[in-house]
């Protein structure tokens, strides 16, 4: 349900929209255009409270990405981060892969195209590996964590780990070589990745 909104459900400034997986969603925030240029709030937690996303963030981080660059797919194990994403420059696709083992949605994907222009967001909850693609000349991507960044703690899957068939579009991506090295999804055992939470 809409954040601030009438009784009749009238959209005023936050629309949650969903994604091909659940728990993981697009964010719309109104923004208030002039003369001068625009103004919006880009997080507010009560917000946000009313429409699902309790988490406490923690760390903001930003990235500056060429055209082209990949990024991911990162995740934290013990330290398992909450992420709720944005771009202030450019165009990115913003992808999200549920590897908790033992959902029903393991292994499937979800993905938004996030940009300077829309100033939408995605929320994607603990537990789900991410990564974007930067699809303009230069991108920078904000997002808030959930927990802190813990170095000893870093995991991550394949971009292009066949059996996700996640649609880059992307002939030529730029990778780092720590991300080229990562594991399939799987061929990480059960141990490495984070726990649906039981019933």
């Amino acid at each position: 349900m809409p954040a601030s909104a009438t009784s009749r459900g009238v959209f005023v400034d936050l629309q949650k929209v969903g994604t091909s997986l659940a728990q993981v969603w697009e964010i719309r925030t109104k923004q208030l255009r002039d003369s001068r240029g625009f103004f919006l709030e880009t997080y507010h937690r009560e917000k946000f409270a009313e429409l699902g996303i309790t988490d406490t963030f923690v760390q903001d981080n930003q990235s500056c990405s060429r055209k082209g660059v990949v990024r991911g797919l990162h995740y934290q194990l013990h330290h398992a981060q909450a992420k709720l994403v944005r771009v202030t420059e450019g165009e990115a696709l913003d992808v999200a892969v549920d590897i908790r083992f033992g959902s029903p949605q393991f292994g499937k994907w979800a993905s938004v195209v996030l940009s300077a222009e829309a100033q939408n967001q995605l929320y994607i909850p603990a537990g789900f590996a991410h990564g974007f693609l930067a699809m303009s000349e230069n991108v920078k991507l904000l997002y808030k964590c959930g927990d802190f960044y813990s170095a000893g703690d870093e995991h991550g899957i394949l971009w292009n780990d066949p059996s996700l068939g996640i649609a880059w579009n992307v002939v030529k991506p730029i990778i780092s070589e720590k991300d080229a090295k990562l594991p399939t999804l799987a061929s990480v055992t059960e141990a490495w990745l984070p726990r649906y939470p039981a019933k």
